[in-house]
């Protein structure tokens, strides 16, 4: 419960934190960057977290794990969040196919389920788009660790 009451208060007022996005860029590949570098600074920030943990947690990581906690919520990109948004599909979200995508709060509740199918689509490298595709849903040893990373913020 303190964690939801955490987000709420973040959703309606952003750290202002800075991404350390000279980190993230040190990782990512050819167009792994650009998607990176589209996303909220808020996820660039999470992302950043997320790959710092699971590094330090698991300091061999391969390369493609630590990609891939960069951009798992890159999908978010594809139609950027309100504050109220973020707030209420955090709360609730129906179940809703991925397409047509959808503006308004049926957009909103698109992007929150379908964000790892989002970004995965964007993303080359196999390896790295399938754990972008499964960190909702982790079924491997590096999904599973990517998952568990996530989950400690």
């Amino acid at each position: 419960m303190r964690k939801r009451l955490r987000r709420l208060f973040q959703a309606f007022f952003p750290r202002g934190e800075k991404p350390d996005d000279a980190f993230a860029l040190a990782f990512l590949q050819g167009e792994e960057r650009a998607l990176y570098l589209s996303m909220d600074p808020r996820d660039r920030a999470h992302g950043v977290r997320v790959a710092q943990r699971l590094l330090k947690r698991y300091p061999d990581a391969p390369p493609f794990a630590v990609r891939a906690a960069l951009l798992h919520d890159a999908g978010k990109a594809v139609r950027p969040y309100r504050p109220l948004e973020r707030i209420l599909t955090g709360l609730y979200t129906p179940p809703i196919p991925p397409y047509p995508l959808r503006g308004g709060l049926m957009g909103a509740f698109q992007v929150r389920c379908h964000h790892p199918l989002y970004a995965a689509e964007r993303i080359q490298d196999p390896e790295v788009r399938t754990l972008v595709l499964e960190h909702h849903r982790p079924q491997s040893l590096w999904g599973k660790r990517l998952h568990w990373a996530d989950q400690e913020e």
